[in-house]
């Protein structure tokens, strides 16, 4: 075997490894966790930073991997039709494209992928200081790249690929959540309450707030004594009052508050003031999202806001506890009612609460009943219906069939709903009554 050929066969086998170094480099910068790369980084690991630092600039990253790539393989291409042809004719071109692009493939492409998203993070840390050299070098023909493929683009009409197209953080972060609940890595209760969080800037007050038909208030005209027999006999510790009219809040009454006010005056019920030792009322509109409100509520270091409409009509009250809710489920203490909204029956059915958010049902049973169009079962049965349906009725929609368990005048107070086992993402084009 001549020295040629000795040669030739060395520089494929390098280009090969080469190949390969720049696909397995740009899968686990690519797949490796930025998380775990920002921990590192706190903890003084220089290599985890230099990681960091790469992936803030992706473009320059790929550039460099996509250039470098695309070099080695069609150079060890090259070298390969050359060396096949002096040896076996033209026919040699036909061989080596095969032979190479069988070999690129496995050795330059598969394994080297495979074995980097195994071992995203480590890969990514050893490979971190040879890329950076190696973008260093190769900057000047990548920036020259990006500027030939900056100006083909302004020539088109579209302008949204004119700017980088990445995903949105959050919808990054759920797609993350739901991947590593389905391997088994995350609890799904704890997928809930991160995708609870991720939620909360999606939904309104009014989604979720206690509708003013369901609203616990005081009267201010009742007597001291039948105010505070109320109090008492209520779950709640704060209260809204009103006067003259239902609608008409003036107050906000906290029952440690009436305690200090009933001790002022030498425990006199008859002197007490309701109205003087109740709050401002705090009024939100509707719309307001919830993360917004959370804040509001931490800023405002309250736990009570009454939710109105455009027209500054008062809709219900959201709480500081109603949005922890939507993050980490139900919650529960010795004063709450003992009938759970949502019971399970044990042929699979449950038995719901018509005023039930529908993001609580899904959350409870792990169905996916959409809740776009109402937000509560009773308000969803009747949009599919398109009518208020009486005790006894059922429909099936969205793969389940929901019976009018009990009812008062126009209101669906329980509902009875169930898996019909229709195939999955098929739902009724219209609600059918039986």
């Amino acid at each position: 075997m001549s020295i040629e050929i000795i040669l030739s066969l060395a520089a494929i086998i390098l280009l090969l490894v080469l190949s390969a170094f720049f696909n397995g480099s740009e899968t686990a910068l690519t797949a490796a966790s930025r998380a775990r790369m920002h921990a590192l980084e706190q903890e003084g690991n220089a290599k985890a930073a230099l990681v960091t630092r790469l992936l803030k600039k992706p473009e320059r990253l790929i550039g460099a991997v996509l250039l470098g790539n695309t070099l080695v393989d069609v150079l060890a291409a090259t070298i390969a039709g050359s060396l096949a042809v002096s040896l076996v004719g033209d026919v040699g071109v036909a061989y080596a494209t095969f032979i190479m692009t069988m070999l690129i493939v496995v050795f330059s492409a598969v394994l080297p992928k495979t074995f980097a998203l195994a071992w995203a993070d480590r890969v990514a840390i050893g490979v971190a200081p040879i890329m950076r050299l190696l973008i260093i070098l190769l900057t000047p023909f990548t920036i020259a790249i990006q500027a030939i493929v900056r100006f083909i683009l302004k020539l088109t009409p579209s302008k949204r690929d004119d700017v980088k197209n990445i995903l949105e953080a959050h919808e990054e972060i759920r797609g993350t959540i739901e991947l590593q609940r389905q391997e088994g890595a995350v609890a799904k209760v704890d997928a809930a309450m991160l995708g609870g969080i991720l939620d909360l800037k999606d939904l309104r007050v009014l989604d979720i707030m206690v509708h003013r038909t369901k609203m616990e208030t005081l009267n201010a005209a009742e007597p001291p004594a039948r105010l505070i027999e109320q109090v008492l006999a209520s779950q709640f510790s704060r209260i809204p009052i009103w006067k003259d009219a239902p609608d008409n809040i003036v107050g906000v009454i906290h029952t440690r508050d009436i305690l200090g006010a009933v001790s002022r005056t030498g425990f006199s019920i008859d002197k007490l003031d309701v109205l003087a030792i109740a709050a401002k009322p705090w009024f939100v509109p509707d719309t307001t999202s919830l993360k917004d409100q959370l804040g509001e509520f931490l800023r405002r270091k309250a736990q009570l806001a009454l939710v109105v409409d455009e027209y500054g009509e008062v809709q219900g009250l959201v709480t500081l506890e109603d949005i922890l809710e939507e993050i980490v489920g139900q919650i529960t203490d010795e004063h709450d009612d003992s009938e759970a909204p949502i019971r399970q029956q044990t042929d699979g059915a449950v038995v719901v609460e018509g005023t039930v958010a529908i993001r609580d049902l899904n959350r409870a049973m792990d169905w996916d009943l959409p809740d776009e169009e109402a937000t509560t079962v009773a308000g969803l049965v009747m949009h599919e219906a398109q009518t208020i349906p009486e005790t006894g009725q059922a429909f099936n929609f969205y793969g389940y069939r929901f019976e009018i368990v009990r009812k008062q005048r126009n209101r669906i107070v329980a509902v009875r709903v169930r898996s019909v086992k229709e195939p999955a993402g098929k739902a009724a084009p219209a609600a059918h009554q039986t």
